[in-house]
Order: structure tokens, then sequence, then C-alpha cells
């Protein structure tokens, strides 16, 4: 009897034993994993891009760069003194530190997800009809209304010549001297006219928009635009032509 009770505590020490094992293991292992996860997290708040970098990312910085006439170089995915001299253009031209370093603040002044491996940011790929986080700016977003009603159906160029119109307008002593005053100038936009202005503007829209600001301007200054195939002024059809892209023709 002593000896059945002596083996059956034996075998509840065992047991406790082998539970409170497992117990101290899982806890650390928690610690571990919750501290790995900080530390990428970290890591990912942190991407940045300097010279010697390398890769699809530095691909794209340069691509927005170039486009916006602040690179002269390749598009190559190297980080060189040209990318760093185009980078710190682009930083003096938006009031951030001119470092040559592409952190968090640059990449969202680019209008780049350096978080996500198929950037919903870049110039050409987003199709999602929700919009941007980064859209928040109320004229980034009424510039990217009014894209969208006026341009949804041209290219991504077409889009953001669209845009660099309703900029190069702002910046004209002959309009309005905002985005809102521009848009909303009696008959100047079909898109408020018909209503279109009030749709939901598509990510590729809000990207154009974004673009634009930028300083991108495909159009090469115009202040003008317009369908032939739907233009009823005989004025609009007197200006300067200076390009033609997808159905709609720029004009000074």
């Amino acid at each position: 009897m002593h000896k059945t009770v002596k083996i059956s505590l034996a075998l509840i020490f065992v047991a406790m034993f082998f539970i409170m094992s497992v117990l101290i293991c899982l806890h650390f292992h928690t610690e571990k994993v919750a501290v790995n996860a900080e530390e990428y997290a970290l890591a990912i708040e942190t991407v940045t891009l300097k010279k010697g970098s390398s890769g699809t990312l530095v691909k794209q910085v340069q691509q927005k760069l170039k486009n916006w006439g602040y690179l002269s170089g390749k598009v190559d995915g190297i980080f060189g003194n040209a990318t760093k001299t185009a980078v710190q253009k682009f930083q003096r031209k938006n009031k951030l530190t001119a470092d040559g370093v592409v952190g968090k603040k640059t990449f969202e002044a680019l209008g780049i997800n350096a978080n996500s491996s198929n950037s919903s940011n870049s110039s050409n790929s987003g199709t999602s009809n929700k919009p941007s986080s980064t859209a928040t700016n109320n004229d980034t977003y009424l510039l990217a209304k009014c894209i969208h009603g006026e341009a949804r159906g041209e290219s991504y160029t077409g889009q953001v010549a669209v845009g660099a119109v309703i900029l190069n307008r702002v910046k004209s002593s002959s309009f309005p001297n905002t985005i809102s005053g521009v848009i909303y100038q009696q008959n100047a936009f079909t898109a408020v006219l018909d209503g279109q202005i009030n749709l939901e503007p598509n990510q590729s829209a809000l990207n154009a928009a974004k673009d634009a600001l930028n300083g991108y301007d495909p159009t090469g200054g115009c202040i003008y635009y317009y369908n032939p195939k739907t233009a009823t002024s005989k004025w609009i059809f007197s200006r300067p032509v200076v390009t033609t892209i997808g159905r709609h023709v720029f004009c000074m």
C-alpha cells in the first residue's frame, strides 16, 4: 500500500515537473516571437535607400525622378552619384532634409510604398477603386476626383496630363490661384457640369494627382485640352497645339 502511494506521488511529481518545463519553454518562446516581431516591424519602418543600394525599389525611385525631370541618368536600379544628386534636388523642392537618403518622408513624397514588394503607389500599377491611406490631402483628393471624372478612360500619362493642366492654370495669372478655384471655375470642366466630379477616384487617379503635384507634366506646360471629336467651341480649335495624348489634344 505504502509502496503504491510512493510510486503515485513520484509519478505526480514527474508529471508536474514536465508540465512546468513545458510552460517555461512556451513562455520563453512567446517572448522570443514577440521580440522578433518587434524587430521585424522596426526594420520595416526604417527602410532606407542610399548610395550603394540597388534593386527594384531603387528602380522605382529612379523612374519617378526621371519622369519629373530630376534624374538625367539611367534607370538601372543602382543608387550612384547621379541618383543621390537627383534625390537631393527632389528633397530640396519638397522642403525635406537634402541628405540624398531616401527614408520614410522621401518615400511618402515620391508616392512609393517602400514596405510593399508590389508597390501600389507605383505610377502605372494601381487599379484599386479604394483610395490609399496617403490620399489625405484635400488638394490631392480633389485633383484626383477631377482627373477621374475627366480622364478615367485615358492612359496613365493622359491622366497625369489632365492633372498637370489644372496645376498649370493655378500658376497662370489668367486663372484662379487654387486647385479648387480652377476646377470649379464656371464652365471650365465637363466633369463638374455633369456631376462626374462627385465620383470616387480610383487608385490610378490618385497616383496621377500625386505625380502631377510632384512636377510630372507630360504636356510641357499646357493650360488647355480638348477632345476634337466632342468639342463644340470654335475658339478652342484656334489654340496652339503642343501634343496629343490619347483622345485629348493639349494646347496653350
